[in-house]
């Protein structure tokens, strides 16, 4: 199992974080055991691409809500770490 779960859409309450906000938040360790994806599908060629971050934050955005961590952003990412056998990944928890 790669992830903890898979369901479509947030749970939680919107945060309202920039990326500016975001990028002040120090990346972290998370297992990817741990987290919940909001997204179901995902577009192989972002998947595959090597500039896939070229234009976007080089960690996944993560909120921890009511115990649980869900995967806002960076699905690719996560699922590229996967691939290459790694278990945890660095990136920016934001703790609601």
């Amino acid at each position: 199992m790669i992830f903890k779960a898979v369901r479509e859409g947030r749970p939680y309450p919107p945060h309202e974080l920039t990326l500016k906000e975001w990028a002040a938040i120090p990346p972290r360790q998370v297992r990817l055991d741990q987290l919940i994806t909001i997204k179901r599908e995902l577009a192989l060629d972002k998947l595959l691409a090597e500039d896939s971050t070229y234009f976007g934050d080089l960690f996944p955005h993560v909120v921890e809500w009511e115990g649980s961590m869900y995967l806002e952003d960076g699905l690719h990412r996560a699922l590229r770490a996967a691939l290459q056998q790694r278990t945890q990944i660095h990136a920016r928890v934001h703790i609601m």
